[in-house]
């Protein structure tokens, strides 16, 4: 396996930017995922490490190797699809040998590479069968084979799990999660689902409009937001973004209402560039009361969504949907009056002017 380099990497067509003076680096053995919503330039990042598309500036490094001008199957590269891309009329071990085949390796060989990728992915008793004959998450797992047995320096993934079902879908992730931790392999992969990229990798580049907007492990993107952006778009539900006016040491509502802050958070609201900034709260940050209660702002029920283990509710505040967990016990109806309480250990503040996070001066 090998780290990926991304210097300074662009995309153009004409005058719009499809990847724009993106750089971060993909550690030996790293999984790291490419996440933002569609057009965000994640697939055409994977498209440019890949050499399926030319690059308009800046460098790519696979291993010691500026990898630029190189052909697709000179990078030492695999690429796993969303479509899967079998041979239909092949069989399971014929699919996992033609890229060998291909090759030229001895027939020896490859059907020693064919059998330990199939052992590896657990697939042994599908090796005859073909594609037609497989369920979805076998045909999943056949596309993974034959990019494994090619033991490529870094395997490039597209939405692999898209076309799956829910609960195929989550047992997948564990399979591929399972799949990089005992090869150790070097892994980038394109999602336009957070969890996906949560719950499997060890980094995250989440993109938007063709920038990186933030690229770090996913508990501290989550805990740690950048921008208003990523806060909205990691995490289910979102974080709950609330626009305000800073004044002293509280925020004022047009509504006529405050929200006294610490010592910390009234200088990081000091620090924006004008006295207009965002709240921003996780739903598990939230403390719903029934009456006023001292640090405590007014809300209006909007929908209460029971879940089974948990209740979510959304609030109106000022104008803004707030997302609140309650317990299951908690009876709340639409319409309703309540008062919501912020955790001012938990709570951010963006400028409302450039929409990144403020830090306390």
């Amino acid at each position: 396996m090998a780290e990926v380099v991304l210097s300074h990497v662009m995309k153009s067509y004409g005058s719009l930017y499809a990847v724009n003076d993106v750089s971060f680096t993909v550690e030996h053995g790293e999984f790291v995922a490419l996440v933002g919503p569609s057009g965000c330039g994640k697939t055409t990042t994977l498209n440019l490490i890949a050499g399926l598309i030319p690059m308009s500036g800046g460098d790519i490094a696979i291993g010691d190797r500026i990898v630029n001008d190189l052909d697709p199957k000179d990078r030492d590269i695999a690429m796993v699809f969303q479509n899967y891309a079998l041979y239909p009329n092949k069989t399971v071990y014929k699919n996992l040998a033609f890229p060998l085949q291909m090759r030229k390796l001895p027939a020896a060989e490859i059907d020693l590479k064919v059998r330990k990728a199939a052992e590896v992915l657990d697939m042994v008793h599908l090796l005859e069968r073909k594609p037609r004959e497989l369920s979805g998450g076998q045909q999943q797992r056949v596309a993974l084979g034959r990019a494994l047995v090619r033991d490529p320096a870094v395997f490039l993934m597209d939405e692999p799990l898209s076309n799956l079902d829910a609960k195929l879908r989550v047992q997948m992730r564990s399979e591929l999660k399972r799949f990089h931790h005992n090869l150790n392999a070097t892994v980038v992969y394109v999602t336009h689902d957070q969890l996906e990229a949560v719950t499997m990798a060890d980094k995250m580049a989440v993109m938007n409009g063709g920038v990186l907007q933030q690229y770090d492990s996913p508990a501290n993107v989550f805990a740690n937001p950048v921008n208003t952006f990523v806060a909205s778009f990691i995490g289910s539900p979102a974080m709950s973004l609330i626009p305000l006016e800073a004044a002293g040491n509280a925020l004022i509502s047009p509504e006529g209402w405050e929200l006294p802050l610490s010592a910390m958070n009234a200088r990081k609201a000091a620090a924006s560039t004008t006295n207009k900034v965002i709240l921003g709260a996780r739903h598990s940050t939230l403390t719903l009361h029934k009456a006023p209660s001292p640090g405590s702002v007014p809300g209006k029920v909007y929908t209460v969504e029971p879940t089974g283990d948990v209740t979510f509710a959304q609030i109106f505040i000022n104008g803004a949907l707030v997302n609140i967990s309650l317990d299951p016990t908690v009876a709340l109806a639409p319409d309703e009056h309540v008062w919501v309480e912020f955790d001012q250990e938990r709570l951010h503040l963006f400028d409302a002017e450039t929409t990144m996070a403020l830090a306390a001066s």
